[in-house]
């Protein structure tokens, strides 16, 4: 697997991989990205803000997307409950992970935490925050087994609450 930026040109790929996590998280009963989230817009703001990865098989074929970025994420400043490097303005985040159904369990979501956490490292960036729903027990399952901790909740723009996690390296 390959990890890179990706273009305005991956765009239909990146959206064929998103509406199979929204079916597959439906079909766990799990109301995330459920509301038409993330939408084309989003993954195009996303894009030209430089933060859009996809992540390329041997074949070159693209198996899964995530956003990947060290910009402030507002709705991590209040948390209840409280984040491991409290007061911490330079952290990494991950964000919309998806993978295709043919790349399930193929150890993509590894990859992608391990790449992104070695580029925080060599930028000196010493932690990696990310929020799930509650209801994702597969993402929570997989943040323990990659050290992650449980922080508290925090409050999407749209009112959603998300539980917090933080990594320090």
């Amino acid at each position: 697997m390959k990890m890179q930026k990706s273009t305005l040109a991956h765009l239909e790929a990146i959206m064929s991989i998103i509406d199979d996590a929204q079916k597959h998280l439906a079909s766990l009963n799990i109301d995330q990205w459920q509301d038409g989230y993330p939408s084309e817009e989003q993954i195009k703001l996303d894009i030209e803000n430089n933060d859009s990865y996809i992540v390329i098989d041997e074949a070159e074929k693209i198996i899964g997307t995530t956003v990947f970025t060290t910009t402030l994420e507002p709705t991590y400043n209040k948390i209840e409950g409280k984040w491991l490097t409290e007061g911490n303005t330079k952290y990494g985040v991950i964000h919309r992970l998806a993978v295709s159904d043919d790349y399930r369990k193929s150890g993509f979501a590894r990859f992608v935490f391990d790449y992104c956490e070695k580029k925080l490292i060599e930028q000196r960036i010493t932690s990696m925050r990310i929020d799930t729903h509650k209801d994702n027990i597969g993402m929570q399952g997989l943040l323990k087994k990659m050290g992650y901790k449980y922080c508290g909740v925090i409050i999407l723009t749209s009112g959603a609450e998300r539980l917090a996690f933080e990594k320090v390296f």
